[in-house]
């Protein structure tokens, strides 16, 4: 009966037709309904309250979203039965679309400002897409419930697995790198992943929330990349993977000096270390190497660890937990 009082109302039909499309700030909400941030803010609270939304702070923005299942799926029903020939419904749904053709042109600008110094650490290893096929090889082709991607960057491996997963959350402290990766993930239509701020030392997401989670490319930023494997580990349900990919040692010292790199590589020894802290068993190390003749390239290691608890229980396809 709250879910139908809360939903029962034109203001707030119009902000669940458009939260079922994606998440959106209260800024987003204003812009497309061209109604005040007061009166816009007291529909979001009375959603919230019944539990139909969800809100996920950002800074200094607030993301809403449906929540998965319970009062929800009632409320999709209602959306579903009248956004398709409403003519107001239909116009915010274009709004929409201008909204986020407006957002992605900032994050392609913001992409193209950082580009050469992406082109040049890619340019260190092999190809790109040498390293996603190696990670596709090593995680295999089984579906799975839940994929967490730490420092998700563009979203890249929220797309990469996107055939595999039930539901996609990827995590970054950049509110600007969050901006490419939502423009992406609209881009590529897909709805059943979501990113959200958060620090990779303390993840905003529960204990045992996921089947998969991937840490590319991130632990050679971190002051103590011990400390983030834990937290990583803190995530996996019982029997959980985890997929570390980084560099083996080096001495490319400019990249610490102009790259910020805290660390230059980590070896076999270390990381199966910091696993076992985490009670984490390796399963399996592959070294991406340059080819014969290319000094001053970077090999490429993929750690692939599990979650030592047994699996008692396997959760069910699209039951996953809601974020922290």
């Amino acid at each position: 009966m709250g879910c139908l009082r809360a939903c029962g109302e034109t203001t707030r039909i119009r902000l669940l037709a458009l939260l079922a499309r994606c998440e959106l700030t209260v800024k987003d909400l204003t812009v497309i309904l061209g109604q005040s941030q007061p009166r816009i803010s007291r529909h979001l609270k009375l959603l919230s309250e019944a539990g139909v939304i969800k809100r996920y702070p950002e800074g200094a923005w607030v993301y809403y979203r449906l929540t998965e299942g319970g009062p929800a799926a009632l409320a999709r029903q209602i959306v579903a039965q009248s956004r398709d020939d409403d003519p107001t419904l239909a116009a915010d749904h274009e709004r929409l679309i201008g909204l986020r053709r407006a957002k992605a042109e900032e994050a392609a600008a913001f992409f193209a400002a950082r580009a050469n110094n992406w082109d040049k650490e890619r340019s260190l290893h092999v190809p790109e897409v040498a390293v996603e096929e190696a990670m596709r090889g090593v995680v295999g082709f089984k579906s799975f419930d839940t994929l967490l991607d730490l420092g998700t960057g563009t979203g890249r491996l929220l797309e990469l697995f996107s055939e595999q997963y039930v539901k996609g959350i990827g995590i970054d402290a950049s509110q600007s790198m969050l901006s490419v990766a939502r423009a992406n993930l609209d881009k590529a239509g897909l709805q059943k992943a979501q990113v959200r701020q958060g620090d990779i030392y303390a993840l905003p997401v529960l204990p045992d929330t996921a089947d998969l989670t991937v840490v590319h490319q991130v632990l050679h930023y971190l002051e103590e990349p011990s400390r983030a494997i834990s937290e990583a580990a803190r995530t996996l349900r019982p029997g959980g993977r985890l997929l570390l990919v980084d560099f083996a040692p080096h001495e490319l010292e400019f990249l610490r000096e102009k790259h910020a790199h805290r660390r230059l590589g980590f070896s076999q020894e270390q990381v199966e270390r910091w696993l076992a802290e985490a009670d984490l068993d390796l399963v399996s190390s592959n070294d991406l190497t340059p080819d014969a003749g290319e000094k001053d390239k970077l090999t490429v290691t993929l750690w692939l660890a599990q979650d030592r608890r047994v699996v008692t229980d396997l959760p069910v396809a699209g039951s996953n937990k809601e974020l922290a």
